[in-house]
C-alpha cells in the first residue's frame, strides 16, 4: 500500500474518530485537513515521498474558499432559509391544520393524513426540517394524543412528514448538490418533484392502510360533523396563499422567468408579505427570523469552508482515484456499484449530517458515476448525475430519522408532551424509514421519474 493510500485511510478514520469528541463539525473538517496537509508536506520534504501536497497546493485552498463565498448560486441558501423561517411565523400552517382537520375528520386516521398533507405543502414552501417538524409537532401531537392515537403513529407521522422538505423543492440540499456537482439547480428541482410526491403519497397510503387494519390506534373523534361546501371553501382559502407562494417561486424557476437565486428572493419577499397579511409581522419577529437565518447560514457555510479544505487535501492525496479504484473494482456491474454507494450513504446518515455527506462524499463519487457508462435517455445535460443526485437526496432523507444523529427525532422530543419518550419516537419512525427506502428503490428502478420533467421543461 502506498503512502498516499495510508494517509487517505488515516484521514477518514481520524475524521470519524473526532466526530465523537463533540467538537463542531466545521472545526473538525478544517483541522483534519490542516493536520494531514502538513503531514503530507513534511513527508515529501523529509522522507522523500510524493504525495502531491506542497505550499502551492495548500495555497489553492484559500483561493477555493474565496470562490466559494463568491458563488452566486449559493446566495439562494440564506434566502430560502429566511423564507422558511418567516413562513413558519406567518401562522398559515395553524389555519391549514384547523380547516383540514374538519375536512378529514370523518376519515379514520384523518388527522395523521392532515399532518402529512400540510407537511407536503410546507416542504414545497420552506425546506427547513427543524421548523417543519417543530411546527407540525406543536400543532398536531397534543391533538392526536388527545383523540387517542397510538403514540408511535402520531410521532412517526410528524417526523416523516416534516422531513419531506429536504427533498421537495425548493430544497437547500438540492441547491448545494447542484453547486457541488456542477448541475443545473432547475434540473434538480424538477427532477425531485415526482419522487417527493411519490414519497408523500406512500406516507398517506400507509397511514390509511394502518388505520384500517388497526382502528383502535386511530379512533374517530366524538364530535363528527358532515362535510359541507363551507369546509371546502375554508380549506381552499387557507391553502391559496401558500400555493400562490409555491407557484411564484417554483413556477418562475420552471418557466425560465427567474434563476433559482432570484426566485429565492421572491420567496423571501412573499413569505414576509404573508406574515404581514396574517398580522403576524412586527419588528420583533423580523429580528428573530433574521437572527435565526444568519445563524443557520453561518453554520452551513462554516461546514462549507471546513469541507472545502478537507476535500482539497483529500483530492491532493489522490482520494478520488482511491475511491474510484475501490468502487469500480467491485464485480457488481454499474447498478451494483450504485447500490453499494447508496448503501454507504444510508449508513453514513446514522452518524453524519446531510451537509457533510453532500460536501465531502458526493463530489468524490460524481466521476465514478459518470464513468459507469449508465445511459439514461433525456434531453438534459448529465442525466445520469441528475438521477444519481436525486437518489442520494432520497437516501439522505433517512438521515433525519435514523439514530443516533436523527435530528427530526430530537427536534420532536424537544417539544413533545412529557409522556412521550424517545422509544415511542423510535418505534414511530421505523415504518417511515422503510417507506423512504422503498421510495428510493422505485426511483432507482425508474430513472424517468427524475429526468422526464426537466427534459420536457428544458429539453424541448
Amino acid at each position: 500500500m502506498e503512502v498516499n493510500d495510508i494517509l487517505i485511510i488515516a484521514m477518514f478514520l481520524t475524521f470519524i474518530g473526532l466526530l465523537f469528541t463533540g467538537y463542531p463539525i466545521a472545526f473538525v473538517l478544517g483541522g483534519v485537513a490542516m493536520i494531514f496537509g502538513g503531514i503530507a508536506y513534511l513527508s515529501d520534504l523529509y522522507l522523500g515521498t510524493i504525495t502531491g501536497i506542497d505550499f502551492m497546493y495548500l495555497g489553492m485552498v484559500v483561493n477555493r474558499i474565496y470562490k466559494l463565498m463568491d458563488n452566486w448560486v449559493l446566495v439562494a441558501v440564506p434566502m430560502f432559509i429566511y423564507m422558511g423561517l418567516m413562513l413558519d411565523r406567518s401562522g398559515i400552517a395553524e389555519k391549514m391544520m384547523k380547516s383540514m382537520q374538519e375536512l378529514f375528520g370523518k376519515v379514520r386516521g384523518g388527522l395523521a393524513v392532515t399532518v402529512t398533507v400540510i407537511g407536503i405543502i410546507l416542504a414545497a414552501s420552506t425546506g427547513i426540517i427543524g421548523a417543519s417538524v417543530v411546527l407540525l409537532g406543536l400543532l398536531s401531537v397534543p391533538a392526536m394524543l388527545k383523540q387517542g392515537y397510538a403514540k408511535p403513529l402520531a410521532l412517526g407521522t410528524v417526523c416523516g412528514a416534516g422531513t419531506l422538505g429536504i427533498l421537495i423543492p425548493p430544497s437547500i440540499m438540492l441547491v448545494i448538490m447542484a453547486d457541488q456537482l456542477g448541475l443545473s439547480v432547475g434540473d434538480l428541482f424538477m427532477g425531485a418533484v415526482f419522487p417527493g410526491i411519490i414519497l408523500g403519497s406512500m406516507y398517506i397510503a400507509f397511514i390509511l392502510l394502518y388505520c384500517f387494519l388497526r382502528p383502535k390506534n386511530a379512533p374517530l373523534p366524538d364530535d363528527l360533523r358532515p362535510v359541507r361546501p363551507r369546509m371546502l371553501w375554508e380549506v381552499f382559502k387557507t391553502i391559496l396563499p401558500t400555493a400562490a407562494l409555491i407557484i411564484a417561486v417554483l413556477g418562475s424557476i420552471f418557466a425560465g422567468i427567474t434563476t433559482p437565486t432570484e426566485a429565492s428572493g421572491v420567496g423571501a419577499l412573499g413569505a414576509t408579505l404573508l406574515a404581514v397579511w396574517n398580522k403576524r409581522f412586527n419588528f420583533k419577529v423580523l429580528k428573530e427570523v433574521l437572527y435565526a437565518a444568519f445563524n443557520t447560514t453561518a453554520y452551513i457555510f462554516g461546514i462549507f469552508i471546513g469541507a472545502t479544505c478537507f476535500a482539497l487535501v483529500l483530492r491532493g492525496l489522490g482520494g478520488d482515484e482511491f475511491i474510484e479504484r475501490a468502487l469500480t473494482g467491485l464485480p457488481l456491474g454499474p447498478y451494483g456499484v450504485i447500490a453499494v454507494i447508496l448503501g454507504c450513504v444510508f449508513l453514513l446518515g446514522f452518524f453524519l449530517d446531510w451537509i457533510e455527506i453532500t460536501l465531502i462524499i458526493l463530489p468524490l463519487l460524481a466521476p465514478v458515476v459518470s464513468g459507469l457508462g449508465i445511459e439514461i435517455p433525456a434531453k438534459i445535460d448529465n442525466p445520469e448525475l441528475v438521477w444519481f443526485a436525486v437518489l442520494v437526496a432520497v437516501s439522505l432523507q433517512t438521515s433525519f430519522l435514523t439514530p443516533p444523529v436523527g435530528f427530526a427525532i430530537f427536534y420532536l422530543k424537544g417539544i413533545a408532551p412529557p409522556e412521550v419518550v424517545l422509544l415511542d419516537i423510535y418505534k414511530g419512525v421505523v415504518p417511515f424509514i422503510i417507506l423512504q427506502l422503498l421510495g428510493l428503490l422505485v426511483v432507482a428502478i425508474w430513472p424517468q421519474l427524475v429526468v422526464w420533467l426537466p427534459s420536457i421543461a428544458y429539453g424541448g
